[in-house]
């Protein structure tokens, strides 16, 4: 089908139900990582579906990077690709194999839908970026949780999508199970060019894995922009509560081999890390809990806390009865606190002021 030559996410979708309608403009970056988040029952399923074609919104405009898969025409004809012309992969909590048949079949059925000519992904390079390769002549019914869901993710990118639908992909297993995956998709991220769409009601996920994030409330855009904006802004949901986080793009400047440290680099500031031995130069992605986050006036020097930064207080909130919640910028960054509200008023916290951020390198997820 003859497409545009803009790039990007286009979704213009208004489905109506009879007790909730979602009605949506959505506007996302063409590549990376894009998460749709928002409590149960927002929307989110609902337009993966139809951006999927799964489920018809009449009037509606879809466009993949320049590609049209839906438009109103003229007279009421609109242009509309089914889902099986569609190129796209779809992960949903269930996985879907086939019983039947082993982890090899399965992935190749996925395969036989896409004309040799149009592959862009092969089985070899499948498999290898979910780490499946001794699991090829197993059926599904004899794994695991986790190694189900890799199958399902492999047999998905085995279609060669120009988008990646992934709905809720963790929601069914357990922590060690996520644990055991979130290292995959992030490998997704880093090496294959194809834009994902992925739906999840947890902040943790969001924010290891989302370049640009969606917040969605009753079947509205509530904000839409880069996920570490996003999650900062105490105007938001996000950036409240005991899962409150921030979001760090930092690059590796040393290690401390006998003390088991590496030392990364942002906006300015160093922080050092139990966390291995990435190599020097390597690209981190940083998530740091609001709640491992203390703040003084002035330098502490007896303390066990390594990583103590100078911030200027950027935003205030209430974060329930007793706390605050803190922004910080910390050069070009920004920074979440979650203080007792005595606290705040010990310090007498206001916007602009000076302080130190104290943050625990054990806490922080890399």
């Amino acid at each position: 089908m003859n497409g545009t030559s803009a790039s990007g996410i286009r979704a213009r979708l208004r489905v109506a139900y009879p007790d909730f309608t979602l009605a949506l403009a959505l506007d996302l970056p063409g590549r990376g990582v894009t998460a749709l988040h928002g409590p149960s029952g927002c929307g989110k399923t609902t337009c993966l579906r139809a951006i999927a074609g799964l489920r018809r919104a009449p009037g509606a405009e879809v466009c993949i990077n320049g590609q049209v898969w839906q438009a109103p025409g003229a007279g009421g004809r609109d242009v509309f690709l089914p889902t099986h012309k569609r190129p796209l992969g779809y992960v949903f909590q269930d996985t879907g194999l086939f019983p039947h048949l082993s982890v090899k079949r399965n992935l190749e059925y996925g395969m036989e839908r896409v004309a040799s000519s149009e592959r862009r992904v092969s089985l070899a390079q499948a498999v290898e970026l979910l780490g499946i390769g001794t699991l090829l002549e197993r059926r599904p019914g004899t794994l695991s949780g986790g190694e189900r869901q890799r199958v399902g993710i492999a047999r998905a990118l085995a279609t060669s999508p120009k988008l990646l639908l992934m709905d809720e992909p963790l929601a069914s297993l357990d922590l060690a199970r996520k644990r055991e995956i979130l290292p995959y998709l992030e490998r997704l991220h880093a090496e294959l060019d194809i834009p994902v769409l992925y739906v999840s009601h947890a902040p943790e996920e969001v924010a290891r894995l989302a370049d640009h994030l969606v917040l969605l409330e009753a079947g509205r855009v509530v904000a839409s922009g880069p996920a570490r904006e996003l999650m900062t802004r105490l105007d938001l949901p996000l950036a409240h509560g005991d899962t409150a986080a921030s979001i760090i793009d930092a690059v590796v400047v040393g290690h401390d081999a006998a003390y088991g440290l590496m030392q990364v680099e942002f906006a300015g500031a160093t922080l050092s890390l139990p966390h291995g031995e990435p190599r020097i130069g390597q690209k981190v992605r940083l998530r740091i809990q609001a709640r491992d986050v203390s703040l003084t006036l002035r330098r502490q020097t007896d303390t066990s806390v390594l990583n103590i930064l100078p911030a200027t207080v950027v935003d205030l909130a209430q974060d329930g009865p007793a706390q605050t919640m803190v922004s910080l910028g910390i050069g070009g960054a920004y920074v979440l606190a979650r203080i007792t509200r005595k606290s705040s008023d010990h310090l007498g916290l206001a916007v602009g002021a000076s302080v130190h951020a104290q943050i625990k390198g054990v806490a922080i997820v890399e």
